[in-house]
């Protein structure tokens, strides 16, 4: 409480030694306005200080970066108990920027007064570094901004979205929200994208889109509304004109009547080579010749030999997700690169080829290009909209329908 108290009493000298004074500056023509001189809200003046800015380096912590400043191994620690309930050290990363004050005194040896660490583009602490030390919390100001796009594919999705003014994040949630639907590898000339959505931007850049509303894609007569419906239960939130949800289940197993034998490492040691290396899938041991099936939609991207994972068949599902299959004794019939196959249709069959020591699926998982744990991985359910709220829903279509209509005129 006396922290406190020292704290608030020190904020408000500070901020009422600030001159926030109005002057009369001339215009072009000659008239006289009136023009408001102010200082950034960091609860101090900054006017009289010398500012020296930087990012912290990479294996730095707090105390090291204080001394570095100019502070001793002694002051830096007061100053980080003093600020242990407002700021957690710990979570300081590399890169991050940070500003240091000093007085502007023309001696060599400077004092440092104030440091302001950023966590990120919106978030940032100050800390008083002299006695009585302190710190606080300060947000730059964040404006929502309701915003529309209608952008038609002409060399990128990427390219005629940035030509437009629109932030890559948008283009990131659209691909989001229909990567079980459209496929961002293989978007066309005259491909069409139209949405309302709230973006928060923080000194006129782009930080986040709050919420995408509604949004359609359209190719020839093809058109895929996405609306956006909460119903509440943590799962799905966008779902087309009829209720049915924007994202496919993925099996939970490529195979049945089997048991794991391995399942996803990054220090497994090697049953063959017995060196100890990652293994970023899950093995299914089962016979020879058990069928193997696509977790989802998808297309084949790749088919044939990969080395230690013998016969391997590699489906791209959508932007997101990747999948493969390794160690096949065979392929199915007609199965071929390009090839779309539908969710349980059969891709193989289980074998030992490659580097094995017995027949077993050694099943991968890619999202975004990344390897991840298959069993651990998102399943969207794909359940429709719950009949009670299908009213509200095509209110909603009916009405954004109108709005992309008349704000495309």
């Amino acid at each position: 409480m006396k922290r406190n108290a020292i704290f608030i009493l020190l904020i408000l000298l500070t901020v009422s030694s600030c001159r926030f004074v109005q002057r009369k500056h001339k215009a072009a023509d000659g008239d006289a306005t009136e023009k408001k001189d102010t200082v950034y809200p960091l609860g101090f003046c900054t006017d009289s200080l010398d500012l020296v800015e930087g990012t912290l380096r990479s294996g730095e912590i707090f105390t090291g970066l204080m001394t570095r400043l100019g502070m001793s191994q002694a002051e830096a620690y007061k100053l980080a108990v003093a600020s242990d309930s407002v700021f957690d050290s710990r979570k300081m990363r590399a890169g991050n920027a940070w500003q240091a004050y000093f007085d502007a005194d023309t001696t060599e040896i400077r004092n440092l007064h104030y440091l302001v660490y950023e966590q990120n583009k919106v978030d940032m602490t100050v800390f008083r570094c002299v006695e009585p030390y302190a710190a606080w919390k300060v947000s730059k100001p964040v404006e929502t901004q309701r915003k529309y796009v209608d952008v038609t594919i002409n060399s990128s999705l990427w390219n005629d979205m940035v030509a437009a003014g629109v932030s890559p994040l948008m283009i990131v949630e659209l691909s989001g929200i229909y990567a079980w639907t459209v496929d961002f590898f293989g978007l066309q000339k005259g491909d069409r994208f139209r949405a309302v959505y709230d973006q928060r931007v923080c000194e006129g850049e782009v930080i986040d889109i709050q919420a995408v509303e509604y949004a359609v894609f359209s190719r020839d007569e093809k058109v895929l509304p996405a609306i956006f419906f909460d119903q509440g239960d943590g799962g799905n939130r966008y779902w087309n004109e009829k209720g049915e949800s924007m994202k496919k289940a993925f099996l939970k197993a490529p195979l049945k009547f089997t048991r794991i034998s391995s399942g996803f490492s990054y220090h497994r040691k090697h049953p063959v080579h017995g060196t100890v290396r990652p293994h970023t899938g899950v093995d299914y041991a089962a016979p020879t010749g058990t069928p193997v099936m696509s977790i989802g939609d998808g297309t084949v991207i790749s088919k044939g030999w990969g080395g230690g994972g013998g016969n391997t068949v590699k489906i791209r599902h959508n932007s997101v997700y990747t999948t493969a299959y390794l160690h096949l004794s065979k392929y199915a019939s007609g199965l071929k690169v390009g090839s779309r196959v539908r969710q349980g249709d059969v891709i193989g069959y289980v074998g030992m080829t490659g580097t094995a020591t017995g027949p077993h699926l050694d099943f991968r998982v890619w999202k975004n290009g990344t390897p991840i744990n298959p069993l651990t991985m998102e399943s969207p359910s794909a359940e429709p909209i719950a009949q009670e709220h299908l009213p509200a829903l095509d209110s909603l279509n009916r009405h954004y329908t109108a709005l992309l209509d008349s704000l495309a005129r």
